[in-house]
């Protein structure tokens, strides 16, 4: 799933073996077959091979809208958008970035959020896709700090004035 997720993120065999517990002969095969079909690409850098999603493949765009609702990341989007004031931006981080299903959803909001609305919203998602949510409301100038900082590695635009990112 993470590689759907996040398509700029790439991974190697042993690296998603572990994160699922399986051995890596079992994920190799597996890896095999989706590179096979054209849904991964694949790279060699010294002894590792890293996959990644192939985005240029035809169903490429559904396989990621589906990963994305897996996630619960279509309803969290669809509900905060909507009440929270003047958003600017709004990025997943963190392990869900990357594609991990830790039960911990680590969104950062820019703009002027409306924290009421942003407290009763977290509550509803999280009862409602059964996972943890932690939200982070920073100015523009704030979120570039970080960034620069090496603080927010791992993030994945969700939605930037008025649309959804995809």
């Amino acid at each position: 799933m993470r590689l759907f997720l996040n398509p700029d993120q790439q991974a190697y065999l042993r690296e998603l073996a572990e994160e699922i517990g399986s051995s890596p002969s079992h994920v190799k095969g597996e890896l095999q077959n989706l590179t096979n079909a054209g849904l991964l690409d694949s790279r060699k850098e010294g002894r590792q091979i890293f996959f990644r999603a192939n985005k240029r493949h035809p169903l490429f765009g559904e396989l990621h809208s589906m990963v994305q609702k897996a996630m619960g990341m279509d309803q969290i989007l669809d509900s905060i958008v909507m009440r929270l004031g003047d958003l600017d931006r709004a990025f997943l981080v963190g392990d869900a970035a990357e594609g991990k299903d830790t039960g911990i959803i680590d969104l950062v909001l820019i703009g002027n959020i409306d924290m009421e609305n942003l407290n009763d919203l977290v509550a509803k998602t999280e009862k409602y896709i059964n996972r943890k949510i932690r939200s982070l409301v920073l100015s523009l100038d704030e979120f570039d700090d970080l960034v620069n900082q090496g603080v927010l590695k791992a993030r994945l635009l969700l939605w930037q004035n008025g649309r959804e990112c995809k």
